[in-house]
């Protein structure tokens, strides 16, 4: 796997568990991005490489500053 799959796939692994950890559902962080629904489950799935103005839209859907979404876990 390449490195920047490897980074979308970690994105979207900690986007679900920040989501989960605030019972919110795909829909409804979507929703409160402003974002389409099928966006976020393909971010979640690692399957899309996503700009700054999305992460800041999803970080203000999570009620959390950006540089949370982007404070990956270290393996």
């Amino acid at each position: 796997m390449e490195k920047k799959d490897q980074i979308k796939q970690a994105f979207g692994s900690h986007l679900q568990k920040l989501r989960l950890t605030r019972s919110l559902s795909i829909r409804k962080l979507a929703g409160n991005s402003g974002l389409e629904y099928s966006q976020v489950q393909r971010i979640e799935q690692g399957k899309v490489n996503i700009s700054l103005t999305t992460i800041f839209a999803l970080a203000e859907g999570l009620d959390l500053d950006p540089k949370d979404l982007l404070d990956l876990p270290k393996k």
